[in-house]
């Protein structure tokens, strides 16, 4: 964007981040006032305050091919002209005629309109044609043309609508933006390097600004937009460049050596054959480990697709080099899985694993502690509780964060401080779309499992109506006495109505406490039933999960608390209720968890919803078990700001470009700053000082990006 009001950074003009918008003719304190509640403050905020849409005013339409009922740009000259008074109501009505005809302009309790106009003005009106007694326009847009020549930006012209506020019109708009764009637009000057414009065909700012709000034509404001969402999609990009040499070029961190007896003990316990992608991701691991810059990877897979047996190989050779490695989980049901598997792997090996989390008390946390700080813990697992204070490594090598997405920035950042530049891998179960990738993690190297472990069945999913609900229960208690087990899936915990937006009355949603009770009693009496959701404290949480893990229980209600880390290869059966109140990621990683074993398991999504946006999601998840292609479907149907179900952590605001319609020039804006970055990692070329200044500004200080 402007820095230095377009100037050299040295220049000792006023950058238009600093002048106040009230300053802008036209603009002054109160109407300041009014544009504050667009955040527009600043002359920079008032210039890059674009039209949400334009309207094309430029093909003239003579008066007497108008046709009533459509919107239509006239030009003409004011014949007559009166203003009329009467029961509380002043209608100003002005005669305009051309070559062909005559027709009327009115508008409604404006007196003031009278002042505007006098016969023989040449005006160009555009509005809806009506007819009552005569053909009229009601209200419409207007310019006077004092000068043939003289620019119009009201009328006759491809017109900008722009996001408003009460208080100002869309004509004190487009006139204020006029006057900022005549006084200030030949101060900005240009930051791109030519060879970048030149190569990508992009037109200078002073041109793309001013046609993005005053197009001349389709083709330059198309031009102008390509220039903008350009310069948004490269400032970030030239933000994560930076950000992955700074990391790349940072003081040497642990260097491992790969193989060993520790590790040849590890690879012949591995009880599955590694798909190509897991070998993969296990190379790249052992390239970054073995180097002495710190690793900082993301391994990114579908549900299923093995990444923990990758990570447990990252957290083996960093042990075998004499570090600690440590693996911290969002949730106690994932931490708890992670230490049971690992600890059944690792431990006949000697590798000493223990977990922390906040329902470790008392001495059983303090002993953990202990043996963390001294080194006796090879490996620790835990959630949160691993971050505080008085959790001190002896000397950690490696550390994993599963479900990355799920940690703030901060949160990530003290993990890593927990050492000296350990290496750092990222996981995440949820496929993010490239575009998504490029624009969150463009600073991370990226290992991607796309293939599933050899002789997995996937699971089958249905939607089906509330007529069928009595057949799916006969199903679940059919495999149940097959010896298989289930999950159902409840969008609340205790009973409620909620107000739905699609209609705007109160919803009826299924509650797990209250499924629960019903299944026990009535449904399922001849089985067992749990229940699980996030209110539970964690010792009867962890009763359930082993209960159910063990086969005890044989139908396990629940909320989306086991959407992610339960591995229970004996489910057959998930009935998901009220799907519809679900993200599209969200019911994939719900059925993820189903499909484990070596059986066919059927996925049930339970409902009646009449929203168009729902069916669309509901249809998407049956016709795919592809996580990526969930993904680049959930992305276009709720956008990224809500991609994990909750704001992302760490998401850069786009104002203009859109990563969804925009893929093109994001690939080549990253290209273009990286390689920028590559050749001038601290931009001190002279001619690199306004990116520097933009990225600083932008930038700095914001945590997602210097994590």
């Amino acid at each position: 964007m402007i820095t230095q009001a377009g100037q050299n950074i040295n220049s000792k003009k006023e950058p238009l981040s600093a002048i106040p918008v009230r300053y802008v003719k036209g603009v002054g304190p109160a109407r300041a006032e009014i544009l504050a509640r667009l955040d527009i403050g600043t002359v920079e905020d008032l210039l890059y305050h674009f039209p949400r849409r334009y309207e094309d005013r430029s093909r003239f339409c003579t008066i007497n091919k108008v046709k009533v009922g459509e919107y239509a740009t006239i030009k003409g000259e004011v014949l007559t002209a009166g203003l009329r008074r009467g029961k509380g109501m002043a209608l100003f009505k002005m005669a305009v005629g051309d070559e062909t005809g005559v027709i009327y302009a009115v508008w409604f309790n404006q007196p003031y309109m009278q002042k505007m106009f006098r016969s023989g003005d040449k005006v160009v009106l555009y509005g809806k044609v009506e007819r009552y007694k005569d053909i009229q326009i009601t209200n419409p847009e207007f310019e006077i043309i004092k000068d043939e020549a003289e620019e119009m930006i009201h009328a006759g012209r491809i017109v900008p609508i722009y996001p408003l506020t009460e208080g100002i019109s869309q004509r004190g708009m487009r006139s204020v933006v006029k006057n900022l764009l005549d006084k200030y637009l030949e101060e900005i000057e240009e930051f791109l390097p030519q060879d970048i414009k030149k190569r990508n065909d992009l037109p200078g700012l002073k041109q793309a600004l001013f046609n993005i709000h005053f197009p001349e034509s389709e083709n330059l404001r198309k031009a102008a937009y390509e220039r903008i969402v350009f310069d948004e999609f490269f400032e970030l990009q030239v933000a994560l460049a930076q950000r992955k040499a700074r990391v790349k070029g940072a003081d040497d961190g642990v260097a491992h050596k790969v193989g060993g007896e520790l590790m040849g003990s590890f690879k012949a316990v591995i009880p599955f054959k590694l798909t190509d992608a897991q070998k993969k991701a296990i190379t790249d691991i052992e390239n970054d480990m073995a180097s002495t810059k710190p690793m900082n990877r993301l391994l990114e897979g579908d549900v299923g697709s093995g990444k923990t047996i990758v990570a447990s190989y990252a957290l083996v050779l960093t042990v075998s080099n004499g570090y600690q490695g440590v693996l911290m989980a969002p949730t106690e049901i994932l931490a708890q899985q992670h230490f049971m598997n690992l600890n059944r792997s690792l431990s006949p090996l000697g590798i000493n694993i223990v977990i922390l989390t906040n329902s470790v008390v008392d001495e059983a946390r303090e002993e953990a502690k202990r043996m963390i700080e001294e080194g006796r813990a090879n490996i620790v697992i835990g959630t949160h509780a691993i971050i505080q204070e008085d959790v001190k490594f002896k000397n950690l090598g490696l550390a994993v964060i599963d479900e990355q997405h799920k940690f703030g920035v901060d949160q990530r950042v003290q993990l890593k401080q927990k050492g000296f530049n350990p290496d750092m891998l990222f996981m995440t179960a949820t496929p993010i779309p490239r575009t998504l990738a490029m624009t969150l993690y463009g600073d991370l190297d990226l290992s991607i499992l796309d293939e599933m472990p050899k002789g997995r069945i996937p699971s089958k999913s249905y939607w089906v109506g509330e007529q069928r609900r009595e057949g799916i229960y006969k199903f679940i208690a059919q495999e149940a006495a097959a010896g298989s087990q289930a999950f159902i899936v409840c969008p609340l915990i205790e009973k409620g109505k909620v107000l739905s937006e699609a209609k705007g009355k109160k919803e009826d949603l299924k509650a797990a406490t209250e499924m629960y009770g019903k299944f026990k009693k009535e449904i399922f009496p001849q089985l067992k039933v749990g229940l699980v959701h996030g209110r539970l404290d964690n010792e009867e949480k962890e009763r359930v999960m082993a209960d159910f893990r063990s086969g005890k229980v044989q139908i396990l209600v629940s909320t989306t608390v086991i959407e992610v880390g339960i591995d229970n290869p004996n489910v057959s059966v998930m009935l998901i209720e009220n799907p519809e109140r679900f993200g599209l990621s969200q019911l994939h990683q719900l059925r993820g968890r189903i499909g484990r074993g070596n059986q066919r398991s059927y996925c049930i999504l339970l409902s009646d919803t009449e929203s168009e946006e729902a069916k669309k999601r509901l249809k998407a998840l049956i016709g795919t078990t592809s996580g990526f292609n969930i993904a680049e479907e959930d992305l276009q149907l709720r956008g990224p700001g809500q991609f994990f179900g909750t704001r992302q952590h760490g998401l850069p605001e786009l104002r203009y470009a859109n990563l969804v319609a925009n893929v093109k020039q994001l690939e080549i804006a990253r290209k273009e700053a990286f390689d920028l970055v590559k050749g001038d990692p601290e931009l001190k070329d002279p001619g690199h000082g306004q990116i520097k200044e933009i990225v600083r500004r932008k930038f700095t200080g914001k945590t997602e990006l210097k994590a």
